[in-house]
């Protein structure tokens, strides 16, 4: 198949596309390719995921089950653990983790792995497009010279091209048909190609000059939200110090139409992006003998948080004549962020951690998240019944989960400290609620 016919087979939809990972990113994607006409296979090593999937089970809060079962039903969707579907497939999407070592430094054997397994079944006329958020040149300089290697000649009848994911897990107003998708090939038939695939199923796409563009603008994406979320947290210790309520400083200055956008304090970053994405580029660029500045600072700053929300809540405490040690913590949400169950890099595993260490009771209360382990024991949530929140010396909100009935968490604690401004506008006696 040479550039032509895939083309055309992009264009009338009769392409067979595979996607490699069937996580939060890989699997909302599959269905929406699925859904525009595709013939779509999901493929992922988890027993389990595929399992599930193949049940019509979705593993991420951003597809109901019945819409799943219903592309199954309609032959548009399948899920496999066997890598032998690439054999037939003309396009295939990389979706697979890439998260970091204790070192610090990028771990791309998933990426290595799943382009190992694509090459391996390569036939002329496959377009392949990595969607790992990864150091810059991870596309040329590390997938390219796999293909390469097995005669594979890029632009000719081999597309290799780059387009960084930007799915924003349990957000309703931006899935991924709503969000414009970046791309940058190898070659310029190699950005045209993956141009015409993801305009089947979004409003826009851009095109831009390299893979190299294309990997900076996803980690610059993340970097601009990480050295925000930094100064929005610095910010308030400052405003602690000052006496004043942050958020009603923030909300003050965003009162502006113009220049300004406003970034809200937390118990510090989570997830698979904010808190691993900018370290990324920090470390090439070291390779390269350039320290980031503003990166690692905002690093710094931000994996301070947890340490901050301990001391907060232990001055809170301390305030009502209880000390931290022996105190009764029900700490409510451990996932990293409002409306999931993901608890990858989360700060309120830490946080817990720090209050276990200073001698507090904790438990905790996730609708999303059953059961998390804490330095090697199993703990299970609790519901935060009235009952419960009565028997705590303080509830600790870390995560805003909307299953949370806020006036009931002020009106039956003791002591709230909150670090999301989820209480906010909620009447309390002074004193009782607490906020960064």
């Amino acid at each position: 198949m040479n550039y032509s016919s895939l083309a055309d087979r992009i264009a009338d939809r009769s392409a067979r596309v595979a996607i490699i990972g069937q996580g939060y990113v890989g699997l909302p994607l599959a269905v929406e390719f699925a859904r525009a006409g595709f013939a779509v296979t999901g493929v992922d090593n988890d027993l389990d995921r595929v399992g599930a999937l193949q049940a019509g089970q979705s593993c991420t809060p951003d597809l109901e089950n019945e819409d799943l079962r219903a592309l199954i039903r309609a032959g548009r969707y399948e899920a496999t653990t066997d890598f032998a579907v690439l054999e037939r497939t003309d396009v295939v999407i990389i979706c697979v983790p890439t998260p970091l070592r204790k070192s610090k430094d990028p771990d791309i054997s998933y990426i290595v792995a799943a382009g190992s397994e694509v090459a391996a079944r390569y036939h002329p006329g496959q377009l392949v497009v990595l969607e790992s958020t990864t150091y810059p040149e991870t596309t040329e300089e590390l997938l390219l010279p796999i293909f390469r290697q097995r005669g594979a000649t890029v632009g000719e009848d081999f597309f290799l091209a780059f387009s960084p994911e930007r799915i924003d897990p349990a957000n309703p107003s931006f899935k991924v048909s709503d969000i414009p998708k970046v791309v940058g090939g190898v070659t310029p038939a190699c950005t045209r190609l993956a141009a015409a695939l993801y305009g089947q199923i979004v409003p826009r796409v851009y095109q831009v000059s390299s893979p190299k563009v294309a990997e900076l603008a996803k980690l610059y994406e993340n970097v601009f939200r990480n050295v925000n979320i930094a100064l929005a947290n610095e910010f308030a210790l400052m405003c602690r110090r000052l006496g004043v309520s942050t958020k009603e400083v923030i909300d003050a200055a965003a009162t502006k139409p113009f220049g300004f956008m406003p970034f809200y304090p937390g118990p510090g970053i989570g997830g698979h992006c904010i808190p691993v994405d900018p370290l990324y580029l920090s470390w090439r660029l070291r390779l390269d003998g350039y320290e980031s500045r503003f990166i690692a600072l905002a690093d710094e700053i931000n994996r301070a948080m947890p340490a901050y929300v301990v001391e907060v809540t232990a001055e809170a405490l301390n305030r009502q004549r209880r000390c931290l040690n022996g105190a009764k913590i029900l700490c409510l949400g451990v996932a990293y962020k409002r409306g999931v169950g993901d608890i990858r890099e989360s700060p309120a595993l830490e946080i817990l951690k720090r209050l276990r260490e200073h001698g507090a009771e904790i438990s905790y209360a996730d609708p999303r998240v059953p059961s998390v382990v804490l330095d090697a024991t199993a703990m299970k949530a609790v519901e935060a019944t009235a009952e419960a929140l009565a028997a705590t010396d303080c509830a600790l909100i870390l995560t805003d989960h909307p299953e949370f009935d806020y006036r009931q968490i002020v009106a039956q604690a003791p002591l709230v400290v909150d670090t999301r401004n989820a209480t906010w506008g909620i009447a309390a006696p002074d004193g009782k609620v607490v906020r960064l």
